[in-house]
């Protein structure tokens, strides 16, 4: 095997722990996260089909990834390495924006100083898109346990017993039985695998979405277009893409803010969106964080 550390410097509202437990991606397969010792893993697939195992950790200002692979690791593959871990990271995104936003208003005070904002996100739309998919209409057991499925069973396999994220061609490469047996992924078998034909197939480009430039609603609409997912998934994935004009509301999410805002009484999501209309194109971030802010207290910032 063959052995590497890198060393990437984030700007400094950039907060390691906070964007890597921002959301339930870093437990799903290829991430794994070691709360205890704040480290993310996964195994990366690099364009030329090499595959890197990385454990990032963060000391001081740094993130310090270590990388292990069969391949030598060239020049331009270590390149592709920090490339991919800071767009998963989101560590180009500027929240500017969103902190001038937050400053205005004494209730949202507390996030530019934490770093808060960023969410995790895969190395290609096509793994959130796959991942979002299996969030639809079920527990988030039922969800690790797809994604695992998906993961250990189609992915490429590396020492150690890790297995890289499916391709598109290796989950169209199977009938819908297959999907519906093994993956166990029930109704969503026939969405997930035609998405998988429609991008191995080159008539769905994805990964476009991230460096699009069309009006968020253009965008929301493509995102919908995909048969599986609604409008929660399309919303929470336009959140992937750094477009946060939508709620994406689940049960979860109306519960938290039944629980925060009105003492559990329970209300329309047409209530919840005109609560948080007026933060404008930043609202479904500023729920999420409202929905999330436990998840890292009482230690803020971190």
């Amino acid at each position: 095997m063959n052995r590497t550390r890198l060393t990437v410097s984030p700007s400094s509202n950039f907060r390691f722990w906070r964007t890597v437990y921002s959301h339930g991606w870093c437990s799903l397969p290829p991430f794994q996260v070691d709360k205890e010792n704040r480290i993310l893993s996964r195994l990366l697939e690099l364009k030329d089909g090499t595959l890197v195992h990385c454990s990032v950790r963060s000391s001081e200002s740094r993130l310090h990834v270590e990388a292990t692979s069969a391949r030598n690791l060239t020049a331009a593959r270590r390149g592709e390495i920090k490339s991919q871990w800071m767009d998963c990271l989101r560590m180009n995104e500027d929240l500017g924006g969103f902190y001038a936003e937050a400053r205005k208003h004494r209730q949202y005070r507390w996030i530019p100083p934490t770093g808060a904002g960023r969410m995790l996100r895969s190395p290609t739309v096509f793994e959130d898109l796959v991942k979002m998919m299996c969030t639809t209409n079920c527990s988030w057991s039922l969800t690790e346990a797809m994604v695992k499925n998906l993961t250990g069973i189609l992915g490429r396999t590396f020492t150690g017993g890790l297995s890289s994220f499916p391709t598109p061609a290796a989950i169209a490469g199977v009938p819908e039985s297959f999907i519906r047996k093994n993956i166990r992924a029930g109704y969503r078998s026939p969405y997930l695998l035609e998405l998988s034909e429609r991008v191995a197939g080159g008539k769905l480009d994805v990964e476009s979405w991230r460096r699009s430039s069309v009006p968020t609603v253009e965008l929301f609409n493509r995102v919908r277009s995909v048969k599986g997912l609604g409008e929660y998934a399309a919303g929470n994935i336009l959140k992937l893409l750094g477009r946060y004009d939508y709620l994406g509301l689940d049960s979860w999410v109306r519960g938290r803010y039944y629980e925060l805002h009105r003492k559990g009484r329970k209300v329309s999501d047409g209530t919840i969106a005109k609560h948080y209309a007026p933060y404008g194109s930043w609202r479904g971030l500023f729920l999420w964080l409202e929905m999330t802010r436990d998840w890292h207290d009482p230690a803020l910032p971190s």
